[in-house]
């Protein structure tokens, strides 16, 4: 989605978000983010946020970060599949809002919670249109950008396969790169508790990111 703007046409998103609030109903999280001025406060409009239990004022996701990154392309993703911590499916919806230059503004995102449906997959397969055994999107849902940075690193360590204490040299230069792929390094101050966590100095996280590449 194109705005022929900088700004946003907030009375637009407002009516547009009170459609697909009446539309879709209690099930289904509309979020819209303005991601002009940093990832700690996207949230700008959000109903039903007790689905995710984030609010306005609160942080996007880590895929909103990728795409921001530049890592997954243009970013728009529909009907995809997310398993929150516990236990409930969701099925999501992101579409990117950019201007002229094709910078982008902000993200309208639909998570509709289909946990009881797919209680009655094999009448409302077709409905959900999804197979939970194709996997799921790993998409972190929080309130705050620090747990973000927090899950993301996790989930790195995860898949490195040791603690920062067992890491080489390579290992520590893999675990930079998988973050900078995931934009963590978009978030503020994450370069300093990457130093912390990695127990290196700042000369060394350059160097491991390469010429060129930036911390906040």
């Amino acid at each position: 989605m194109e705005l022929n703007s900088k700004f946003f046409d907030m009375d637009f998103f407002n009516r547009l978000i009170d459609m697909l609030e009446q539309q879709l109903g209690k099930s289904s999280e509309i979020v819209l983010h303005d991601l002009r001025n940093g990832y700690e406060h996207t949230i700008a409009d959000i109903r039903n946020g007790e689905i995710t239990g984030r609010k306005i004022g609160g942080t996007g996701s880590n895929l909103g970060l990728e795409v921001l990154q530049g890592t997954t392309g243009h970013g728009d993703k529909y009907n995809y599949i997310t398993k929150l911590p516990d236990g409930r499916y969701l099925r999501s919806s992101s579409l990117y809002i950019r201007d002229k230059e094709g910078e982008i503004m902000g993200c309208l995102c639909i998570n509709t919670d289909i946990t009881e449906t797919l209680k009655f997959e094999q009448v409302l397969k077709d409905m959900n249109r999804c197979d939970l055994n194709s996997g799921s999107e790993d998409e972190i849902f929080v309130t705050d950008v620090n747990q973000l940075l927090e899950c993301i690193i996790e989930k790195t360590r995860e898949t490195i396969g040791k603690s920062p204490e067992e890491m080489t040299r390579d290992d520590k230069k893999e675990f930079v790169r998988i973050l900078n792929d995931k934009g963590a390094f978009l978030i503020t101050k994450s370069g300093e508790r990457v130093q912390e966590y990695l127990g290196i100095s700042k000369y060394t996280l350059y160097n491991y990111l390469g010429s060129g590449k930036n911390t906040k």
